[in-house]
């Protein structure tokens, strides 16, 4: 069995570090395998966005948010993720994804190939196709899913079935005539198209402009094409979800045109993040066999992208509600629970008061807020790159002077930019369940992969040597 991270030194800490049990002298025991394993994938939540939401989410409970701790910040197991790419020292979400769902590195943009492909190459991405996991998993018999609350065909979920060299081909009219003349296909495609021993059970997020005639090229309804399978159905409405068709086994829904709307401003009519988590493993679980589920918090990343510091925090609250959901349904005893990110954000915490709102501004011990270099007041969290920073000829907004606590505060940050910056500090990763004991020390993106290969007794693809 291979253990990722460090090991100590010393024969019983050595054979804790291999899942041996020390009774007067080492024995051998073979680790128990998983038969389901859940994913969960907080796009863009870097450290300091999991402690700013620790302290936000017992805020709102109304007790010490410094000592408050989030579902999976109780798991036994945790590990350092580091999370360059094939091409660049900070991650996207597609080489993020990828790397979890392949255990191959690729480049920024691409999804379910190797670090071979050409940006925006179709044929390298045919020749750099790599195996997922959800289609390893396939092949034995077993179930898959994918829920998020960014699009279905979006970069973090569409690594579970998509092989591409372009993130961006979500649907046919945004692919190049090149492309598609030389055999590729776009994302959602890939979901419906894919043979049904190989194709996902489950799909719940947004997305809907891709799979429907409004805008697809072909005139094709890929929503009715799913549905017209035996036991499948199609639904787009927080009802429709809770009301399933007796017998459905393959379901897909799509709750949005693209993303779906954060929590803040979520409509009655969308299912939230813990809903669709829920429903996909009451689905799931059906299979004797077992399954393997990836959940997505994508609004995490995209309120980081536009500064929306509370929204972000409110996402990583949702997105950890769901971790406790899957946590009622299943049981720790054959199922592993692995909770991670795939890259980083630039949010920084500046200070405050032990009783501060982490939202507000950081004040002197009179309660009055303190002044940095310029004469203003700051924030408790502010970020590197956004649009909350400066542009050109102009100073910085003085927070005083605007709520921070509503849901549209965009935070400040020290360089201006449209869309806020991924960042490439090490993300952490929790686990707890059957092969957890694997998650420790420092490991790398691609090691994900094999945690969950392994735990699940999935034997090694035969592969090239990983970039």
């Amino acid at each position: 069995m291979k253990t990722f991270g460090f090991r100590h030194a010393g024969s019983a800490a050595a054979a804790l570090a291999v899942g041996l049990s020390v009774v007067g002298a080492a024995q051998s025991a073979e680790p128990q395998k998983a038969r389901n394993v859940i994913l969960f994938v907080g796009d863009g939540m870097g450290v300091s966005t999991v402690t700013a939401a620790r302290i936000y989410q017992g805020q709102l409970r109304g007790v010490d948010g410094a000592s408050n701790r989030l579902t999976f910040e109780r798991f036994p197991n945790l590990a350092l993720v580091k999370t360059y790419s094939a091409d660049s020292l900070v991650t996207d979400s597609a080489n993020g994804a990828s790397a979890m769902m392949t255990g191959v590195r690729t480049i920024n943009g691409a999804l379910g190939v190797d670090a071979t492909v050409n940006r925006q190459s179709c044929a390298s991405a045919i020749a750099g196709r790599v195996d997922t996991l959800a289609e390893l998993v396939k092949q034995r018999g077993m179930s898959t899913g994918a829920v998020s609350t960014a699009a279905i065909t979006d970069a973090t979920p569409a690594a579970l079935y998509a092989h591409t060299s372009a993130r961006s081909w979500q649907g046919d009219f945004a692919m190049p005539k090149e492309a598609a003349a030389e055999g590729c296909v776009d994302i959602a495609r890939q979901l419906v198209d894919a043979p049904e021993a190989m194709r996902l059970d489950v799909a719940l997020g947004g997305g809907a402009t891709f799979f429907t005639p409004a805008k697809r090229l072909d005139g094709r309804d890929l929503t009715r094409e799913w549905a017209k399978r035996p036991d499948a159905a199609f639904v787009d409405t927080a009802e429709g979800l809770s009301k399933l068709p007796k017998g459905t086994r393959h379901l897909l829904g799509l709750f949005a045109g693209e993303s779906m709307a954060r929590e803040s401003s979520r409509p009655v009519q969308a299912p939230r993040l813990t809903d669709m988590t829920k429903a996909a493993i009451s689905l799931l679980s059906q299979n004797p066999k077992g399954y393997f589920l990836m959940v997505e918090g994508g609004l995490i990343d995209k309120a980081h992208h536009a500064g929306l510091v509370r929204d972000a925090l409110n996402e990583t609250v949702e997105f950890d509600a769901a971790v406790d959901q899957a946590l009622a349904m299943t049981d720790r005893a054959d199922t592993l629970i692995l909770v991670t990110a795939d890259h980083s954000h630039g949010l920084t915490i500046n200070g405050g008061h032990r009783d501060s709102p982490i939202l507000g501004l950081v004040t002197d011990a009179q309660g009055k807020p303190r002044l940095a270099g310029d004469g203003k007041a700051y924030g408790i969290l502010n970020y590197q790159t956004g649009p909350g920073g400066p542009k050109a000829g102009e100073s910085r907004i003085d927070p005083t002077t605007v709520n921070t606590l509503e849901p549209g505060y965009r935070a400040p940050a020290g360089i201006q930019m449209n869309s806020a910056a991924h960042t490439g500090e090490d993300v952490a990763a929790y686990a707890q369940g059957p092969g957890a004991e694997r998650l420790r020390g420092l490991i790398d993106q691609t090691d994900i992969f094999e945690v969950m290969r392994e735990a699940l007794g999935i034997p090694a693809p035969k592969r090239a040597a990983k970039p």
